[in-house]
């Protein structure tokens, strides 16, 4: 059988992280600029399942790879729901263009492409239900007590309203929007983040209690504005989550460096994305000033900026422009 090949998108989290951990709403998008790619081929008789990490310089054999190591357990968890055993002689090659620990979902893009890529080497392909749940599990190495946001929004690759503990509800925005998101460099320790805000919610929860529930105020808002294509508005919903992100404690200086470089250049509001303290921010343009945010960002220390546009059969003749009203 020749080798198959299967990507997933990155992610960015628009509204609602870490109050997501506690039932709040979260909004996040798949942002297609950045990628994972797995490529499974035949190889030699009697080596078993091998993955070569091309971008960490790293071979796994899984065969004698420990039970948390998180490429063996995303190869052994597709293996069995595959019910292939004894495990096949495949060789699996990973690449990725996603920032490392930057909050936009690499440890979840490498399982989802890995996973994917293994169903289809097998005849099959799986569904996003079923890729998500894998996922999720893997994820758990990672994060410790992940919200679900990313095996979520990755496996379904559209816009994704999510609530831990409910299905998960893709949406499309009635207008599409420009967004520039920046790489601050700093990796963003998102299992030290949540655990640091847990501590500090058990130390007094009535008060962080609050907080999440205005957070989550402002998700519903987004969505709101969002389906009814008022997207201007999300500009101030951006401000108003990232003053909650600083009361939660997971932004730093060099975030709001960038978030005010952003707004200096045009953007119309911004905020980091994912666990914080480093990472990415992600800040809302019209589309004619993106290029000048990007150089904006990257003079204030980004180390890479993307353009994306959110939402699924967005039509090019309706950008996010100017309000005309007064």
């Amino acid at each position: 059988m020749r080798g198959t090949e299967a990507w997933a998108p990155g992610k960015l989290i628009l509204f609602g992280e870490h109050a997501v951990v506690y039932g709040r709403p979260a909004i996040a998008v798949p942002v297609h600029q950045v990628q994972a790619r797995a490529r499974v081929s035949v190889g030699p008789p009697g080596q078993g399942c091998v993955v070569h990490a091309v971008d960490l310089g790293e071979t796994v054999r899984i065969a004698q790879a420990p039970e948390d190591h998180p490429l063996a357990l995303a190869v052994r968890l597709a293996l069995k729901a595959l019910a292939l055993e004894p495990a096949p002689d495949w060789t699996i090659q990973i690449t990725s263009t996603i920032p490392v620990a930057g909050g936009m979902g690499s440890g979840a893009a490498v399982s989802a492409a890995l996973i994917r890529a293994l169903f289809r080497q097998a005849g099959q392909e799986p569904d996003p239900e079923c890729l998500s749940r894998l996922v999720y599990q893997v994820e758990r190495i990672h994060h410790g007590t992940p919200s679900g946001i990313d095996n979520t929004v990755i496996a379904h690759e559209r816009p994704i309203w999510f609530v831990r503990g409910q299905p998960p509800e893709p949406f499309d925005p009635s207008r599409p929007f420009t967004l520039v998101i920046a790489d601050s460099g700093i990796p963003s320790p998102t299992r030290e983040t949540v655990a640091h805000v847990r501590q500090r919610w058990q130390q007094a929860p009535e008060h962080y209690e609050a907080l999440f529930d205005a957070v989550g105020a402002i998700v519903y808002a987004a969505r709101g504005a969002m389906e009814t294509g008022q997207i201007e508005a999300l500009g101030p919903l951006m401000d108003r989550n990232q003053a909650l992100l600083r009361r939660l404690g997971v932004s730093a200086p060099e975030l709001e460096r960038l978030l005010d470089a952003a707004r200096e250049a045009g953007a119309l509001g911004g905020k980091l994305s994912g666990g914080g303290r480093g990472g990415n921010v992600v800040a809302l343009v019209y589309p004619e000033d993106a290029p000048r945010v990007c150089a904006a960002l990257e003079r204030a220390g980004a180390r890479h900026t993307w353009i994306t546009t959110p939402g699924r059969g967005a039509r090019p003749e309706e950008p996010l422009s100017p309000d005309p009203t007064p």
